[in-house]
C-alpha cells in the first residue's frame, strides 16, 4: 500500500538542497522539499510525505485526519517503519532519498 504520511516541518536545513526536518509521531527525519519549491513550506507547516519526499502541504486538521485514518487501517507501525528509513534521528549524516537526477540528499 502506498502511504502518505503527515509530518510537521520543524527545521529547514541550510545548504544547496531543499531539505527539511519533519516530525512524525515523535520521530524526526530529513525529507526532500524540492517538489514544493513553488510553495515552499515554512517551519510549523504540515506536509504529506511519501518515500522521503514532501508531496504537498496540508492543514493541521488534514494531518490529524490522515493519522486517524492510518490508525483505523492498522498502518501506524508501517508508517513509523517507513519514516525511520529517511535518515538518522541523532543528526548523523546518512544519504537520503535519491531523485531521478542522481543527486543524493542528506
Amino acid at each position: 500500500m502506498c502511504l502518505a504520511i503527515p509530518g510537521k516541518i520543524i527545521e529547514l536545513v541550510s545548504g544547496p538542497n531543499l531539505v527539511g526536518v519533519v516530525e512524525v509521531t515523535g520521530v524526526r527525519r530529513k525529507v526532500q522539499l524540492g517538489l514544493l519549491e513553488d510553495d515552499m513550506p515554512k517551519i510549523g507547516d504540515w506536509v504529506l510525505i511519501h518515500v522521503g519526499f514532501a508531496m504537498s502541504k496540508i492543514s493541521e486538521q488534514d494531518a490529524a485526519e490522515q493519522m486517524r485514518l492510518l490508525t483505523a487501517l492498522g498502518e501506524v507501525e508501517q508508517v513509523l517503519e517507513e519514516v525511520r528509513g529517511y535518515g538518522l534521528e541523532d543528526g548523523t549524516d546518512r544519504a537520503g532519498p535519491t531523485p531521478l537526477n542522481g543527486r543524493r540528499y542528506a
